[in-house]
């Protein structure tokens, strides 16, 4: 038997076991440490996750793609089913299935039977609902018995960053941790050194501890209702005078978790009489299009790839061409900033809430550890180091800081086996 600590991400996964008494990320899929958090239902039998399933939904193969699964949780949809070919499963059996085939794909990269883990979580998984919150951890505990773990413990991502960022380290400092997931940004400041490191009792050193939930799916979706979304009708009139098209079905186009709703027969069916009533029907049949040949998803990946891009150059382009000859729509950077501005000025409010919990200035912070894919956003990254002027910035794994740290962790929980 042996420990290990899993990164389930909404947007990626990673499991680390411990090695000679270093973290070491095992490979869940080839040679990757990383696996998109990603299930395809294939329309016979069978699933495929990770990148094997976004490549068949890509490659057109019949069934039915899902990504983001982390984020049901603490929502309702948890408790509810989803259609999948002629039957209905539980998101909860979703989710399952997904960490199940993570788990047995680390036993048998590393040869080691795996039954004591260290689970990380978002500070809060559902923001000001404490109830919320704990339903979602509990959840999680179930379902991570459910596929075979036996010692099932949690650790808030951000502290896992911490305990990563603290083994390069050779003095004491104040750091504050930013770690800006697919899901959620959350932050931590802590006390760290290497002599605190080899404490088993860590409480003490954890000065503030918060989070909201905003992370790269958010981006993705105030991008695709700025840029894409109006070119399928978002916004526009209805025939009816003062009336606009119903934004319910594109803000669900644009949610990575609710895009399946969309293909619900009777969602179909309200889209295509809303196109009667339309005062521009050319745009709503564009929707038409995307949701008979069932590729919101293809939308979604197409924007999030146009927010990749736009953070080393100035301008992307998103081809259309699959919807309506000649169709594309262009975004440049200062677009990307101004329909996510607000996600970027609330992530400075935490960090603000996060001083004021630790009764610290800005500039007792030493330096900010950068983890998570979405810090590689010009504008997110800026929105964090200019509220913390004097601080350091460092970069730390983008994708394996937490997992690391996890890892860690589990080892000091329940030693190394």
């Amino acid at each position: 038997m042996s420990v290990c600590g899993l990164d389930f991400g909404t947007s990626n996964t990673t499991l680390g076991t411990v090695i000679n008494d270093v973290p070491v990320l095992a490979a869940l899929e080839d040679y990757h440490v990383t696996i998109p958090s990603a299930i395809f239902y294939k329309a016979d039998t069978g699933a495929f996750i990770g990148r094997k399933a976004i490549e068949a939904y890509v490659e057109g193969a019949p069934g039915r793609l899902m990504r983001s699964l982390k984020s049901v949780l603490g929502t309702s949809l948890i408790d509810e089913t989803t259609r999948v070919g002629r039957e209905r499963v539980s998101f909860r059996n979703v989710i399952a299935y997904y960490l199940g085939a993570v788990k047995r794909r680390a036993e048998q990269a590393t040869g080691l039977e795996l039954r004591q883990v260290v689970h990380g979580r978002p500070v809060h998984f559902v923001d000001d609902n404490p109830a919320g919150d704990a339903k979602a951890e509990a959840t999680l505990r179930a379902i991570a018995k459910d596929v075979g773990f036996e010692d099932v413990t949690f650790q808030f991502e951000p502290i896992a960053a911490a305990l990563d960022y603290e083994r390069q380290i050779n003095s004491e400092e104040i750091a504050l941790i930013a770690d800006i997931g697919g899901g959620t940004s959350d932050f931590s400041i802590v006390r760290l050194s290497p002599q605190r490191h080899r404490h088993a009792d860590r409480k003490d050193d954890i000065l503030a501890n918060d989070g909201v939930r905003i992370g790269g799916t958010d981006f993705d979706r105030h991008l695709s209702l700025g840029v894409i979304m109006p070119l399928l009708g978002y916004r526009s009139a209805m025939k009816r005078a003062g009336l606009d098209v119903p934004s319910g079905y594109f803000h669900d186009l644009a949610t990575w978790s609710s895009i399946n709703r969309m293909y619900d027969s009777k969602v179909m069916n309200e889209v295509k009489q809303v196109r009667y009533e339309a005062q521009q029907p050319e745009l709503l049949d564009r929707l038409v299009r995307v949701l008979d040949e069932q590729r919101g998803h293809t939308l979604a990946m197409e924007v999030e790839g146009a927010k990749i891009g736009l953070s080393d150059k100035p301008k992307s382009s998103i081809a259309l061409d699959w919807i309506e000859p000649g169709l594309a729509a262009g975004v440049a950077r200062k677009e990307l900033v101004s329909h996510t501005q607000l996600l970027a000025d609330r992530i400075t409010a935490r960090i603000k809430i996060c001083l004021t919990q630790a009764g610290l200035k800005p500039e007792a912070i030493d330096a900010v550890f950068l983890t998570g894919g979405s810090v590689q956003l010009a504008h997110v990254r800026k929105a964090i180091t200019a509220a913390l002027p004097a601080a350091r910035a460092i970069d730390g794994d983008t994708f394996g800081a937490v997992g690391k740290g996890l890892t860690v962790e589990a080892a000091r929980r329940y030693g190394h086996g």
